[in-house]
């Protein structure tokens, strides 16, 4: 993934001036060693900070150091002024944790009191309107807080990420498609920059690279992504052409930032004025870490590059499709998976999936497209879908959203891609999540999301859920188990 942030931890020990330095010292360097084996590199600051002074030569310590995610260490109850201004100062995400007691036998001189340290450092970063990231239970031992520095690095990396993100569009959105609708303003509150440009602009770019002398190289490398998918192989050259042209118009156009999403029109005039459809490409540099939502939709491209920083690994944007027909599901999931048939969906979209999470890609023309654009003849202008059955295996379905209000709501739901065949088209797969109807009826719905969600391969809710926190998101909701009902539920059944 080259369009994500790489971390460097760091971590700081802090004491109290009534209480052993060494204490927070000799326990921080047990952290440092338990986190080196278990997980990777850590920047162990060596000044550990009492007062102001030492707040400042830490900083610049784990400055010089290349730190650009820290960790705050209260080995002992440590200084709530000194600690508080260290996440003040430090210009990156912050993650606060104490020490827990170590021994019965030694609790005179080897009490820390970290634990009612953390309750001081909390409320003294919210004097101050400091965000910091505080675990679900922050306070533990060596091998614990090494545990939770590991669960901090993925929504560090995504803070990261969002603090230098660019949006690129090319709108407008489809007619009738109002509910991808982005108020811009909660981008700027995140610190996310936007683009925006026409269809126009787009269009013009993709002429100017006719003939581009990269086209033959990526051909190239689309026929080996495909190998006997490859069944339509005259419009590769279109589509190569247009890859060039996307990430040409990302190095040009990132500015100051270091990273770039798109989220670009896709139907009905771009068949027509382009000559193809652009869901290949598309896969192709979700793969690279550069998500390109569908439909104009940049809430879906921040809540895919949210979920490739999370996770570091490929994302998709999928509609919240259909239903499983309850044949299929008598046949071939009841009795094999727990599930209801009301937990069951189909995710789906034209061919944006990348390869690598397709159990089989094969290149296909867009048939919804067709029927409107070229009925009853070859397809022509409609070819360029990565068809396929989306990989059997965990997933997180979630998304982050400006309403029509302009306030950030968020959802998160973990579940599985079901290994059953859909017997149907697009980039698909069946979905199982728990409790599906009643998340469907009083999340989805009552809340007003659109159809689109972001899924990421494998269990990340923790570290997204702790994420959308951070970022002050109120209305947070995830799928409610049996017995607690969400307000907008009739308790009458």
């Amino acid at each position: 993934m080259k369009n994500i942030p790489e971390i460097k931890l760091g971590i700081v020990a802090v004491s109290r001036d009534c209480f052993p330095m060494e204490l927070s010292a000799s326990r921080r360097k047990a952290v440092v060693k338990a986190y080196k084996e278990i997980s990777g590199d850590i920047f162990e600051c060596p000044t550990t900070v009492e007062n102001e002074k030492h707040m400042e030569q830490a900083l610049k310590e784990v400055k010089e150091a290349g730190v650009n995610a820290l960790v705050v260490y209260l080995g002992n109850f440590g200084p709530e002024t000194s600690e508080t201004l260290l996440a003040k100062y430090f210009d990156g995400p912050v993650m606060f944790v104490a020490a827990a007691e170590e021994s019965g036998d030694n609790l005179i001189n080897g009490r820390g009191d970290a634990y009612c340290g953390m309750l001081n450092a909390s409320y003294n970063l919210a004097l101050r309107n400091i965000k910091a990231y505080i675990p679900e239970y922050p306070v533990g031992t060596a091998i614990e807080v090494a545990d939770m520095v590991k669960e901090f690095v993925p929504v560090a990396t995504a803070l990261l990420g969002l603090k230098n993100l660019k949006i690129i569009s090319f709108g407008p959105r489809p007619q009738d498609f109002l509910a991808c609708n982005a108020p811009i303003k909660q981008l700027y509150n995140l610190g996310v920059e936007i683009e925006e440009n026409s269809e126009l602009d787009l269009y013009a770019a993709f002429n100017a690279h006719a003939n581009d002398p990269r086209i033959p190289e990526v051909i190239a490398s689309m026929e080996q992504e495909l190998g006997e998918g490859n069944k339509m192989p005259g419009i590769l050259p279109k589509l190569a052409q247009y890859e060039v042209t996307l990430l040409d118009w990302m190095e040009e156009h990132k500015g100051s930032r270091e990273f770039v999403v798109f989220a670009n029109k896709c139907w009905p005039s771009f068949q027509t004025q382009f000559g193809f459809v652009p869901c290949y490409v598309n896969s192709r540099l979700a793969a690279m870490g550069i998500p390109v939502a569908c439909e104009v939709d940049i809430f879906g491209a921040l809540s895919e590059y949210i979920g490739t920083c999370v996770s570091q690994d490929v994302v998709t944007l999928l509609d919240i499709n259909n239903s499983v027909p309850a044949d299929m599901y008598e046949a071939e999931i009841k009795g094999n998976f727990d599930y209801t048939l009301k937990d069951t969906f189909m995710g789906f979209h034209c061919g944006n999936t990348a390869a690598c999470k397709l159990t089989s890609g094969t290149m296909k023309n867009q048939m919804i497209m067709a029927r409107a654009l070229e009925p009853n003849q070859e397809p022509n202008i409609t070819r360029g879908t990565l068809e396929g059955d989306i990989v059997p295996g965990d997933i997180t379905f979630f998304r982050l959203q400006s309403n029509a209000e302009a306030e950030l709501t968020a959802y998160v739901a973990e579940g599985e891609v079901l290994p059953v065949a859909t017997r149907s088209f697009g980039a698909i797969g069946i979905f199982a999540i728990p409790e599906m109807a009643r998340f469907y009826r009083h999340v989805l719905i009552e809340k007003r999301y659109p159809h689109h969600g972001a899924v990421a391969f494998g269990h990340h809710g923790k570290a997204i859920y702790s994420l959308f926190k951070y970022l002050g998101v109120n209305d947070l909701c995830f799928n409610q188990p049996k017995g607690m009902l969400y307000k907008t539920e009739n308790p009458f059944k």
